[in-house]
């Protein structure tokens, strides 16, 4: 992500075309064609060629010469696209630090308007074969992981939209490629700390799971471990895996929701409520 950040001022407009010749060409082939790149950018074989020796220095772009010398855009070059374009519309005007790390995710602390949190979805190879990935990631014909990424990040974006700010989430602020950026939340993780009150607080999270429910929208992937406590409330945050209502699964998805916020609550804090009556109130 520093790579990204460092050259984002001093990317070079053949460089930027290069990068979204790429995106646009990774939609039809695995590794792009140099004579793509070509007719894509109007440049010389030798300039594109010297261009792309620099984002590849700069871990942007990977070569790959079987069967073809082809070439493909990393997480690097999409970070970069996505800084870019949010800091020509003015939504960030500097990236921070780490706020935190995920299976598929990374966070960040960015400067816009005020302190703003950036996500950026990671969505791997990896996460092809889980059962936990959406069809709706997926398009017909080659689906790369970064298209895989935007789908997920455009998911998130559209879930927060929809529930905020009846459902104590953050604020969708912008999202562009596979970066949603939204309000900074000061708070630790659930998993990290320990609440004043545990039995008010669980059922303010199962009031925002009904809420969320009565919107027509299913986490499918809550635990401890994506709730935030700021002031004492809880922030239920990762969207990216919802399901509508109108799943054939719904009550079931929903119901494993409940199963891993009950047992985190019986675990930490030997606090006991009945499964059957948390999962009514929450569908009914």
């Amino acid at each position: 992500m520093g790579v990204a950040a460092e050259h984002i001022r001093t990317l070079n407009k053949y460089e930027k075309s290069i990068l979204l010749a790429l995106e646009r060409g990774m939609k039809r082939y695995a590794w792009v064609p140099l004579e793509y790149l070509k007719t894509a950018t109007k440049l010389s074989e030798s300039e594109i060629n010297y261009r792309l020796s620099r984002l590849m220095e700069w871990g942007m772009v990977r070569f790959n010469p079987v069967p073809y010398d082809g070439y493909a855009l990393v997480f690097g070059g999409y970070d970069t696209l996505a800084l870019a374009t949010l800091t020509q519309k003015g939504t960030i005007s500097a990236l921070g630090t780490l706020l935190g790390e995920g299976k598929e995710s990374v966070v960040y602390e960015a400067l816009g308007l005020g302190p703003v949190a950036i996500k950026f979805h990671r969505v791997g190879g990896r996460s092809f074969s889980s059962a936990r990935l959406n069809r709706e990631y997926m398009e017909d014909g080659h689906c790369p992981w970064l298209i895989a990424s935007r789908k997920s990040a455009e998911r998130e974006y559209q879930a927060l939209k929809a529930l905020h700010p009846k459902v104590s989430v953050p604020l969708p602020i912008a999202q562009n490629r596979h970066t949603v950026v939204m309000s900074l939340i000061n708070g630790p993780i659930l998993n990290r700390c320990n609440v004043a009150s545990p039995d008010e607080f669980l059922d303010e999270i199962l009031e925002n799971v009904r809420i969320a429910y009565q919107a027509g929208i299913i986490h499918s992937d809550l635990s401890e471990y994506n709730i935030l406590v700021e002031d004492g409330k809880c922030i239920l945050i990762d969207w990216p895996q919802w399901v509508g209502t109108d799943h054939p699964n719904a009550e079931a998805i929903a119901g494993r929701d409940i199963d891993n916020i009950l047992a985190f609550f019986k675990r930490k804090y030997k606090l006991k409520r009945d499964r059957e009556v948390a999962l009514q109130w929450v569908t009914g």
